[in-house]
């Protein structure tokens, strides 16, 4: 009886919080200066005026948004539906989540700048109507996770409609090009080359770079918030 209790697991203890996260850090200070760079030091565009710089902000979240936090939420529903990761259910939620905020980035300076561009708030046109849509999706992919209490029900469920959501980003991508709007054609990424001045291209770059490292601390850090909170729960199940 000795030898059986003695190896016995040992109760399960929590990860230990981590306390300041450089990462997030540098990714904050990064976002500062791009956006400072962008803001003082790079020209005017000469046709939109000043509110041009919005798209500093308004396109890189767009892109991450859309492609990053999509992609990865798409990718690691899939994976969890095949090898039934907990990690990757995780990683689904950290994902979108953090998506949710960038894409919520873009629905809000859009409007500010089709204000100034077009003369109007909102548009129902089809880019714009169908990201809305998405942002919905993902909203609800969250409110889904928070409403089932089996953990395995919750990460099937949720894997399913991650991936569904995430389906929507080629109809938003090829949007401009099916329906005639009054959202414009890509202009960074278009096929010939970019339209745009190399100190605004510049500007750019580094604004996309800057984001894209907060995005990722973000995630990080979501992601260590969703494994501490699984290691309490199956400790206190325990």
């Amino acid at each position: 009886m000795s030898s059986v209790s003695s190896a016995a697991p040992r109760p399960a203890t929590l990860p230990e919080p981590k306390g300041f996260d450089a990462f997030l850090a540098i990714a904050i200070v990064a976002v500062i200066a791009a956006c400072t760079r962008a803001l003082f030091f790079t020209p005017i565009d000469a046709m939109l005026g000043a509110a041009q710089k919005i798209f500093y902000v308004h396109v890189p979240a767009a892109i991450i948004g859309l492609y990053f936090a999509c992609g990865l939420l798409f990718i690691s529903s899939i994976m969890y539906l095949w090898i039934k990761d907990e990690r990757l259910d995780r990683l689904a939620e950290s994902s979108a989540e953090v998506g949710l905020v960038f894409m919520g980035i873009v629905l809000v300076t859009g409007p500010i700048w089709a204000r100034t561009s077009w003369g109007t708030w909102w548009v129902w046109e089809a880019r714009i109507t169908s990201t809305l849509f998405l942002w919905l999706l993902v909203m609800g992919y969250l409110v889904l996770r928070s409403g089932v209490e089996s953990i395995e029900v919750r990460a099937r469920l949720s894997a399913v409609m991650g991936t569904l959501a995430a389906l929507l980003v080629p109809f938003i991508h090829l949007t401009v090009k099916l329906f005639r709007g009054m959202h414009p054609e890509p202009v960074v990424l278009a096929p010939e080359k970019p339209k745009m001045p190399p100190e605004m291209l510049m500007s750019f770059g580094l604004s996309m770079a800057a984001f894209l490292l907060l995005f990722f601390a973000l995630l990080r850090l979501r992601f260590r918030w969703a494994t501490l909170r699984d290691a309490r729960a199956a400790l206190e199940a325990a």
